[in-house]
């Protein structure tokens, strides 16, 4: 019964392809790739966030004149180093 339903869809121009499983397979794939960029993209954001924060505090210290310049050098040198 099976193969004559087979024959009959062949004949229509209907066949069911046999690699169907593999969309489902690269949705998950795509999905997972959309995920991983977003957490990463997010971590760096992160770990960047907090090194400018403290940059921009320290540039508007030297800028307000609480810092001299050779200071100033000194602390964004440790910031930088410090990753």
């Amino acid at each position: 019964m099976t193969t004559l339903l087979t024959l009959a869809a062949a004949q229509d121009g209907w066949r069911r392809p046999d690699w169907w499983p593999v969309f489902p397979l690269l949705w998950f794939l795509f999905l997972i790739g959309l995920a991983t960029t977003f957490v990463l993209a997010r971590r760096r954001r992160e770990e960047q966030s907090g090194r400018r924060a403290g940059e921009r505090v320290l540039a508007e210290r030297y800028a307000a004149g609480d810092l001299d310049e050779s200071e100033y050098t000194q602390r964004l040198s440790v910031l930088r180093r410090s990753r």
